[in-house]
């Protein structure tokens, strides 16, 4: 797939799920577009974000906490330092 095709597909994609009224509505779509194993991998990482976050536990507690890998706590912890203060104030505002 070309790149251009690509992205223009995530922003077609994204507009799409705006659109949706109800968590339910948007749940139903998910369910089409993603497979059980891609929406478990978002559930991980949100937990795994949400506790970075919270910034109350070392990186290696939240690990063995969350039954993942160092490394998958290192990835968030990078793509959080990429992160915008807007978007992080944002999200420490609305995860629970």
């Amino acid at each position: 797939m070309h790149s251009n095709s690509g992205e223009e597909g995530w922003w077609q994609f994204l507009k799409l799920c705006l659109q949706h009224k109800t968590a339910e509505q948007l749940d139903e779509t998910l369910d089409l577009f993603l497979t059980l194993d891609e929406k478990e991998s978002i559930a991980t990482r949100y937990a795994i974000v949400h506790e970075l976050l919270l910034a109350q536990k070392p990186q290696r507690d939240i690990a063995s906490d969350l039954g993942v890998s160092i490394a998958k706590i290192t990835r968030g912890s990078n793509a959080l330092k990429r992160t915008s203060e807007k978007l992080k104030r944002f999200l420490s505002n609305r995860m629970n």
